[in-house]
């Protein structure tokens, strides 16, 4: 067998592969011997059939996997003999006539194509410089939780037939929607309870249920919003017959040691504790999300070299269904789709390039998910589908590039950790609404 470079282009390489009819006949031969002893053909004891009867019989298709398997074997080896490791699955191009080579009449010759990943020299992380922008934890916060759940533990008491509906009252209600005269599909809702000034209804149809009484018909009439999720019917004039079947109103709810005890907890003081708690990991979270991009954007600025185009085009794909399958924003709405699509492909670029560089450091540095992070994530991702929780984790136990792309967030995380760990990262005090806004929308 004979591997012979044809070029080297920046990261492009193609070999070319031969390998001898004669050599392939060894192979062959090598193999029928290995299966003489496992087959039983008539006339013959097993084991006992001579090679050139399995030839005839048997010699096409052990070929074909011989071929195949010879395919994959120098497909990677062209590029591990030179140490070099392929971005994206070599591809064969094959240039004998396959069925002579099959039949043992032709050589095998083929070139085999990929893109390498390029030689990366990791900045060194230690002389990195972070901000960590940080905000107290208001007040005002740890009482606006306290009211929530007091909401959430809300009794409703029935209002006598004579009273009006109030606003904050629940109002059960059968009811039919119309557009010009016709009942549309999901128009209709029968014992439906409604918070009045909730807003989880289409905008103006609470307000209009205000002051009506058990037992009263409301007209309610609505305009669906433009972007509602129906398309059939945003932007749509509706009337809806409305029949108020119960009126209640709730009843006050204390936030004292007595609310604690309905979620668990033992006092109030406990209650407060396990919020802080809850609104400080929050916090925390939205803290690193500004530190990590402040580090994505050190380390995207501070390497540069060669990208696989390979990556980049599945990364851009990636990229744009998710734009071609959203609703465009406003700021991209009236661009041309070359300039949005010049702009995502330096997106793609970005995390290509990113992904390299944090793969390298974590090479270099050994870094490890371990089982157990995996095995959480697995059964996060399971509880995602109720009832089908088996069927995901053997998903992922049988799918090793499944679970590959379970680990490779885990894996970047622990490699942002590790760069953090050894940059210089100074806090600074920020508002709670600075720390509030998308990291990916600014730069700190």
């Amino acid at each position: 067998m004979e591997v012979t470079e044809k070029s080297a282009e920046g990261l492009d390489r193609r070999f070319l592969v031969k390998v001898s009819a004669a050599e392939l006949d060894e192979k062959l031969v090598a193999r029928l011997q290995e299966i003489k002893g496992q087959v039983q053909l008539k006339g013959f004891r097993k084991g006992k059939a001579p090679v050139s009867f399995l030839r005839k019989m048997y010699g096409k298709g052990v070929m074909g996997e011989i071929v195949q398997e010879l395919v994959t074997e120098t497909s990677q080896k062209a590029f591990t003999d030179r140490e070099l490791q392929p971005a994206t699955a070599p591809h064969p191009h094959f240039h004998s006539d396959m069925d002579e080579v099959i039949a043992g009449k032709a050589d095998l010759e083929y070139d085999v194509h990929a893109e390498i990943l390029p030689v990366i020299e990791p900045m060194d992380v230690s002389t990195l410089k972070l901000t960590r922008p940080v905000a107290d934890i208001p007040e005002a916060d740890i009482d606006e939780a306290l009211k929530n759940i007091a909401a959430q533990q809300t009794a409703y008491a029935a209002r006598k037939e004579t009273e009006k509906s109030k606003k904050d009252d629940m109002v059960s209600v059968n009811y039919v929607g119309r557009i010009d005269g016709e009942a549309f599909e999901g128009g209709k809702g029968e014992k439906v309870d409604i918070i009045l000034g909730s807003d989880t209804f289409i905008p103006g149809f609470e307000k209009q249920l205000i002051g009506a009484k058990s037992g009263d018909s409301v007209e309610v009439k609505v305009t669906f919003p433009d972007d509602y999720n129906a398309k059939d019917l945003a932007g749509k004039d509706a009337v809806f017959d409305v029949a108020v079947l119960e009126v209640k109103a709730p009843e006050k709810v204390e936030i004292d040691d007595e609310l604690a005890k309905k979620v668990g907890l033992e006092s109030l003081d406990d209650l407060k504790t396990r919020l802080k708690e809850r609104i400080e990991t929050d916090y925390k979270e939205l803290s690193r999300g500004h530190l990590k991009r402040a580090l994505l954007d050190k380390l995207d600025d501070a390497h540069e070299f060669e990208l696989p185009n390979g990556m980049v085009d599945a990364e851009f794909n990636q990229i744009w269904s998710q734009v071609e399958a959203a609703e465009r924003d406003e700021e991209d709405k009236d661009k041309p789709e070359e300039e949005l699509k010049a702009e995502y492909r330096k997106i793609a670029e970005r995390r290509v390039r990113l992904g390299l560089v944090l793969a390298e450091i974590g090479k270099r540095a050994d870094v490890q998910v371990p089982q157990e992070d995996v095995q959480r994530e697995m059964i996060n991702m399971a509880r995602a589908y109720p009832g089908q929780e088996r069927e995901v984790l053997e998903f992922y136990q049988k799918n090793p590039a499944a679970l590959q792309q379970l680990r490779a967030p885990l894996f970047e995380e622990k490699v942002v950790d590790y760069i953090v760990e050894r940059a210089e990262v100074e806090d600074k005090k920020i508002s709670k609404e600075k720390l509030m806004e998308d990291p990916e929308g600014e730069e700190l």
